[in-house]
Order: structure tokens, then C-alpha cells, then sequence
């Protein structure tokens, strides 16, 4: 994973607003729906839940492997050039 994609969901974790406006976003909706798919909903949720509590390892770990595809890259881009806005 890429620094700046790093300090996106570092920036996300901080303004629970931006994580509102992604999940509801085209964008976040299909991220969220990649990663349920190649993790498992629980294994998502779970990881979800230790971001919201500052450990962000596992959903980093996700995005990497989803970054994995060029689907999953060219999202994470996109997602990392919405957040800029």
C-alpha cells in the first residue's frame, strides 16, 4: 500500500464525517462490497471496528490485497482523490 493511501484512512479514522460521506459514496459502497467479498463480512466488521479504535493494521492489510486487482487499485485511487476534495 501506497503512503498516500496509508494516510487516507488515517485521515478517515479521525473525521468520522469523511467516513459517513465514503460509506454512502458509489465509490465506498463497492469498496465495501470487494472487501466482503474477498475477506467475509465478519472478518471486514472486525477490522472496521479496530480502525474506529485506532489500530488500523487489519484494514490496511485489506486494502493491500484489494489493491491487488486493477478494479480494487483504480478505486483506492479514486477514493484517495475524493478524500482531497
Amino acid at each position: 500500500m501506497d503512503e498516500k493511501t496509508k494516510q487516507t484512512i488515517q485521515q478517515m479514522n479521525q473525521d468520522p464525517a469523511a467516513i459517513q460521506r465514503l460509506l454512502t459514496s458509489q465509490d465506498g459502497r463497492r469498496l465495501i462490497q470487494l472487501m466482503s467479498q474477498t475477506n467475509g463480512g465478519p472478518a471486514l466488521q472486525q477490522a472496521a471496528t479496530n480502525a474506529v479504535r485506532g489500530d488500523t493494521s487489519q484494514i490496511m492489510q485489506m486494502v493491500t490485497q484489494l489493491m491487488q486487482s486493477p478494479e480494487g487499485a483504480a478505486l483506492v485511487e479514486r477514493i484517495n482523490q475524493a478524500s482531497k476534495k
